[in-house]
């Protein structure tokens, strides 16, 4: 049998590993990254899932402004991570 210590200190060092693959995987730094300091005020991570990144918008304004740009942004996110297949834009509260 494997001893006590040992078993805490592998499933502590799995967690670790867990915790900064994370970090890394971490879709809104991805888009921190991509998007400009007023792109960001205006705009609230939701979802993603199945390599689709869903964000809101808070207005109708910002809704056309970023879908011009979603080709473009969406090259940037891959760049950052070759997970992001998608992105999806839609309008809703971002407070």
């Amino acid at each position: 049998m494997e001893a006590i210590k040992d078993t805490v200190r592998n499933i502590m060092q799995s967690l670790e590993v867990k915790k900064k693959g994370s970090t890394e995987d971490d879709p809104q730094k991805w888009l921190r990254k991509t998007l400009t300091k007023k792109q960001l005020q205006h705009i609230k991570f939701n979802y993603f899932k199945e390599g689709v990144l869903g964000i809101a918008v808070d207005s109708s304004t910002w809704l056309y402004e970023l879908n011009l740009h979603k080709g473009s942004l969406l090259a940037k996110l891959q760049t950052n991570n070759k997970q992001v297949k998608e992105l999806r834009i839609t309008l809703g509260r971002i407070r």
